[in-house]
């Protein structure tokens, strides 16, 4: 552990903890401890720690945002290929105590098991050390990638088609709505719905922007999700 320790940046008055955080529920039930011998509780404060420390970073690096951008760039820090690229370098994966089961089916590998670990780690530093070393923890793994993302162009069409799915709603469609201006200079309007019902309206200078655009303003109007 201490050499996991040293790669995390913290060092755990209370070990139990950081075992914890690594203890994947098939080890658990494995064990017979159920599910308050699994991460999953550590993870669940873990992934609110996380999302609320990088938002309140994007306010403050980007104050010029709007909150749809903001909300984009927020996605992205905490997405799970985000946590799993952090955890890549602190070798988490193979730090995850599973069920042989698992173990043996690639579990070490997992992006799912990983991530949830990742936040799992988190909300084990902030209880045993604190806030501060929580965000201190998230300044050396996530928030440096703030300006990587922000730099990143967005693909919103994608983006939405991908949320909507997650939510279980119907596929979105595009429809051109209106077209302006001469042959040169023109502004094309688009709306995106899905269920039949408008979700968002945007404009630019080709039918793609448009779409682009509409996609965003539906994109920032989602309820809420992490991955």
């Amino acid at each position: 552990m201490s050499e996991l320790e040293e790669k995390l940046g913290y060092r755990f008055r209370d070990r139990g903890l950081l075992e914890l955080a690594l203890t994947h529920s098939s080890r658990s039930n494995e064990l017979g401890k159920g599910h308050l011998g699994s991460n999953e509780r550590l993870e669940f404060l873990g992934d609110s720690i996380l999302g609320f420390v990088v938002a309140e970073a994007l306010f403050r690096a980007f104050p010029d945002k709007p909150e749809g951008e903001m909300t984009r760039l927020r996605a992205e820090l905490v997405c799970e290929g985000s946590l799993v690229r952090a955890s890549a370098e602190l070798g988490l994966g193979e730090e995850l105590r599973l069920s042989r089961g698992e173990a043996l089916g690639g579990g070490h590998h997992r992006p799912s098991m990983i991530a949830d670990a990742f936040e799992a780690v988190l909300a084990a530093i902030y209880i045993d050390g604190g806030e501060e070393e929580a965000r201190a923890f998230l300044g050396r793994t996530i928030l440096p990638r703030l300006h990587e993302v922000k730099a990143a162009k967005s693909d919103y069409k994608t983006l939405l088609q991908e949320a909507v799915q997650r939510r279980g709603l119907p596929a979105p469609t595009y429809r051109l709505v209106g077209e302006s201006g001469p042959d040169h200079h023109k502004t094309f309007t688009a709306q995106v719905l899905y269920g039949g019902k408008v979700a968002g309206e945007g404009s630019g200078g080709s039918k793609k922007e448009a779409e682009q655009a509409a996609a965003q303003a539906a994109y920032a109007h989602l309820p809420e999700s992490r991955s």
